[in-house]
This record gives structure tokens, sequence and C-alpha cells, in this order.
């Protein structure tokens, strides 16, 4: 597909979207967006708020349309939310893209953000709730990835890296 994005990175929270984004981005030459730094401008107010006061369903409805948006007019790297694969409609607009899921397990999730209070679906009980919230997504942000790269004990560097050789742009 030649409109769109270079790259779109999908993965759970803590994955490494939005620091290997904007590092792949700089390497490119390219801009960097992330679907849900979009969502905060537009609202005015963090996802955390968002969720606790309109509900994941009004959430999810923004996310639809800024990924829909980013990814008819944004030709960079592109990170979206983690949650964004379960929307079939976003799925569909992924289908031939150059998307790249970064997975992580568990336990460098716990590492990384230490499922915290500022993530609404992992308020209770956040290594189980990840677990599972993973066991949903996991088939999802493999269906629509054309590249795997985990990020267990990598660096950004290291997984932009992989990325780069992946998607054959190392030389771009």
């Amino acid at each position: 597909m030649s409109s769109g994005p270079l790259i779109v990175l999908v993965g759970p929270m803590g994955s490494g979207k939005s620091t290997v984004g904007a590092l792949l981005a700089e390497r490119l030459g390219v801009a960097y967006r992330d679907t849900d730094a979009d969502i905060v401008a537009a609202q005015g107010r963090e996802i955390s708020d968002i969720f606790v006061d309109e509900g994941e369903e009004f959430f999810r409805e923004l996310e639809r349309e800024a990924v829909r948006i980013a990814l008819a007019e944004h030709p960079g790297v592109l990170a979206l939310g983690g949650g964004a694969i379960l929307d079939a409609g976003t799925r569909a607009r992924l289908a031939g893209r150059p998307v790249v899921y970064l997975s992580m397990n568990v336990e460098e999730a716990v590492r990384r953000v230490g499922l915290g209070a500022a993530r609404p679906l992992l308020a209770v009980n956040p290594r189980r709730q990840w677990r599972e919230l993973m066991e949903a997504r996991r088939p999802l942000y493999t269906e629509v990835s054309r590249v795997v790269v985990p990020t267990d004990d990598r660096t950004p560097e290291e997984v932009a890296d992989a990325i780069l050789d992946a998607l054959e742009l190392k030389d771009a």
C-alpha cells in the first residue's frame, strides 16, 4: 500500500510503541504520531479520565475515529493504542499495511509500567487482568501484523533495528 504510514506499531501498553516509534521516525526522517496522544489532545484530558467519566465504549469510539484519520493522513510512523485492534473495522483498515506487533511477557510489563493505577483496564489484580487482556488481544495483534518483534530484554534501539531489518527499511 503506497499511502498511509510507513510503519504502524501495535502491542500492549508498555511494549515500547511510543519510545520505539519516535526512534524509528527519527532514524527514517519522518514524523511520529500516536493515536492515544491525538485523543488526549482532542479531548483535553487523559485517557484514564475519559474511561472514568465516559466509559470504555465512548473511548473506543474516539479511538476508532482517531485511527481512521491517522491511517488516512499520516505518512510516517504511527503507534496505536493497545486496544485499537479490538475493533473489526480497524483491523480491516490495517490489512496490507506494514504493521509491527511489539510483544512482551507479563514480567516485562510489570517491570516497565508497574501495571499501576493510570491503566484503567488494570485497576484490580493487574497481573491477572494483563494476562486476560493479552489472551484476548494476542491473536488480534498477530492477525493484523506483518512482523512480530519481541521487546523483552531489548533496548529501544535493538527493537528499532529489528523492525527496520524485518521491514527491509534498514537502508531507507
